[in-house]
């Protein structure tokens, strides 16, 4: 079975938490794996990540728990099919509309006859041609994501679901907010509306579906709406927040805070620094 597909079927009540990363940094995205997420984007779409680069962050995550999901920068089935050779399972595709384009979704991540996915024989997704049986085995070991990210795109949602292959939904807030009007504003309560409406359905359909929070209590709110799987931020985003908290708390000390200097030699941490 795909790996993402086994990570929701082995969920349960808790939904697996992931991240976005946007660094492009094999070091970063190890980092997270080790800390603790579930899964993770490698985002091609928004960062200056190539195919080499897929590469590198693949290798580096497979040293971790964490499941990698690719999101390609387009429904575009050449890079899909490199994304696949560089080992690749599972793949997040943005902005999809209908049902025609979830099934070129799907297509691209299939071979022969079940779709148009060329053959290579010497890549790393067939262990560089030690994996004899890749070519018979690989198109049930891939897993699909489509992204919906306009309140159109969700007017569809039925269609697409009905697109065998499709193993889940993923919801884009920042972009369905624009496209309702609500630009800037992704927690607005007819976004809010939209993305509840659309889980319930998605559940009547037996269809997983995820978002994107960008915080832990984005995150709460979207899985007491019955989101299955939720991403928490970004790995520059995690970075910013905690480095921010840090500044803040260091240049506006609460009065009543216990504040420890280095002359006491009491600050210690987990960094051992």
């Amino acid at each position: 079975m795909n790996g993402f597909r086994r990570l929701l079927k082995a969920a349960g009540s808790q939904p697996p938490i992931g991240t976005w990363i946007m660094s492009a940094s094999p070091l970063v995205a190890e980092a997270l794996g080790h800390a603790g997420f579930d899964w993770g984007v490698l985002d091609m779409e928004h960062s200056p990540l190539d195919v080499g680069g897929v590469v590198h962050l693949l290798q580096a995550i497979g040293n971790t728990k964490m499941l990698p999901v690719v999101r390609v920068p387009w429904n575009d089935a050449v890079v899909v099919k490199r994304v696949l050779d560089a080992g690749a399972t599972t793949v997040l595709f943005p902005f999809v509309q209908n049902a025609e384009e979830a099934a070129r979704a799907v297509a691209a991540t299939r071979y022969p006859p079940d779709g148009i996915r060329g053959m290579a024989g010497m890549t790393r997704a067939t262990h560089y041609g030690m994996r004899t049986d890749y070519p018979r085995q690989a198109n049930k070991e891939m897993g699909v994501i489509l992204q919906l990210e306009t309140a159109d795109a969700l007017d569809q949602l039925d269609a697409i679901c009905a697109v065998p292959g499709v193993d889940a939904l993923f919801i884009g807030p920042a972009d369905l907010s624009a496209s309702m009007g609500h630009v800037g504003h992704s927690m607005h309560p007819a976004v809010m509306d939209r993305m509840a409406r659309a889980a319930r359905r998605a559940a009547e359909l037996g269809k997983p579906i995820g978002t994107l929070g960008g915080n832990a209590q984005a995150v709460v709110q979207y899985r007491a709406l019955g989101y299955s799987f939720v991403a928490l931020s970004a790995d520059i985003g995690l970075l910013m927040q905690g480095s921010q908290a840090a500044l803040n708390a260091l240049r506006n000390p609460h009065p009543e805070a216990h504040v420890h200097t280095l002359a006491e030699g009491t600050v210690t941490g987990q960094n051992g620094y």
